[in-house]
């Protein structure tokens, strides 16, 4: 996820310095908050296509940490109301 974090962020700098860059060479005084809009603007949908991989292995891992966290929230539900463990297994209250 930092990965990912990190790679987004340093998409909209590039964009911004080259947008300030390209205005510079134009000979037009680009303020670097602006700059900075117009590539936070371009870089949605040009990150969604240029890191489509680690969006997926992004979505992929929460989707992982998501199952996880609802077994345990299930065994618990079931521990608490007394019933059998979810795998059969021994006394619920033990």
């Amino acid at each position: 996820m930092i990965l990912y974090t990190v790679a987004r962020l340093g998409l909209v700098i590039v964009l911004a310095a080259i947008i300030y860059g390209v205005g510079h060479l134009a000979g037009v005084d680009v303020p670097i908050l602006v700059a900075a809009i117009f590539a936070v603007v371009i870089a949605l949908p040009l990150g969604m296509l240029l890191f489509k991989r680690l969006r997926t292995d992004v979505n992929s891992a929460i989707s992982a940490v998501d199952a996880d966290r609802r077994a345990k929230r299930d065994a618990l539900q079931a521990r608490l109301q007394g019933s059998p463990r979810p795998d059969g297994s021994g006394d619920p209250r033990s």
